[in-house]
C-alpha cells in the first residue's frame, strides 16, 4: 500500500524552499569565491579571480539574511515539531537504527543547519569585502566564515539523506506539493500576521 504524501504548511513549504534555494547558491558561489582567491586548503581552480564573483556571493547572501529571518521565525511558530529538543540528544544512543533513532537525527541535523547558517550569515557580516583582493586570508572572521561554509554543507548533505532515508519520496513530494488547506490560505495571511503583532506569542 503506498504512503500518504504527509502534510506541510504551506508557508513552512515556501520558506524551506527558498531558504534552501538562497543557502545553496550561496555554499556554490562561496566555493567558487574560496576557490579563485584562496585555494590554501584544496583548489579546483574553476575560475580566475574576479571581483564580481565576491559581489554575487554576497548578493545571494544578503537575501538569505531576510528569508533565513522569516524562516526561523516561521520554525519557531509552527515547525518546531522538525527541530531537536532536549530529549533528543539524551536518547540519541537509544535504539539505535531504528526509525525513531533516524527521526531524532533528522531533527538534530535540521537544527545543526539553521545554527550553521546562522554562524555563516554573522561571520560574512564581520568580513571586509576587500580582504580577499587584497589577499587578507588570515582574519578570524574569514575563518570562522570557511569552518560554517563547511558545517552548513555536511549538515545539509546529511539532511538529505536522513530525509531519503526517513521519509523517502513522500516526504519530498510534500515539500513540493502546490496543494494546501483552507486555513493555509495566502489570502489570511496578513490578518494574521497583524493579528500576531498584536499579540505575539512564540
Amino acid at each position: 500500500m503506498p504512503k500518504l504524501v504527509p502534510y506541510k504548511p504551506l508557508v513552512l513549504r515556501l520558506f524551506h524552499g527558498l531558504n534552501a534555494f538562497l543557502a545553496i547558491a550561496s555554499l556554490i558561489t562561496g566555493f567558487l569565491v574560496y576557490d579563485s582567491w584562496d585555494g590554501r586548503f584544496g583548489q579546483l581552480s574553476l575560475t580566475v579571480k574576479n571581483r564580481a564573483l565576491i559581489d554575487i556571493h554576497g548578493t545571494f547572501a544578503f537575501w538569505l539574511f531576510w528569508v533565513f529571518l522569516a524562516f526561523a521565525v516561521v520554525n519557531i511558530k509552527i515547525g518546531k515539531s522538525y527541530l531537536t529538543n532536549s530529549q533528543d540528544l539524551s536518547k540519541l544512543n537509544v535504539k539505535v537504527g531504528q526509525n525513531v533513532w533516524w527521526y531524532r537525527l533528522q531533527r538534530l541535523l535540521n537544527t545543526t543547519i539553521l545554527l550553521a547558517l546562522t554562524l555563516s550569515l554573522a561571520t560574512g557580516k564581520m568580513q571586509d569585502e576587500n580582504w580577499l583582493p587584497r589577499g587578507e586570508v588570515n582574519h578570524i572572521w574569514y575563518y570562522l566564515h570557511l569552518i560554517a561554509w563547511l558545517v552548513t554543507l555536511i549538515a545539509l548533505s546529511c539532511h538529505l539523506l536522513i530525509s531519503a532515508k526517513v521519509g523517502g519520496k513522500t516526504l519530498f513530494l510534500s515539500m513540493f506539493n502546490s496543494k494546501y488547506r483552507p486555513q493555509d490560505d495566502p489570502k489570511l495571511w496578513r490578518d494574521k500576521i497583524r493579528a500576531w503583532f498584536k499579540n505575539p506569542r512564540w
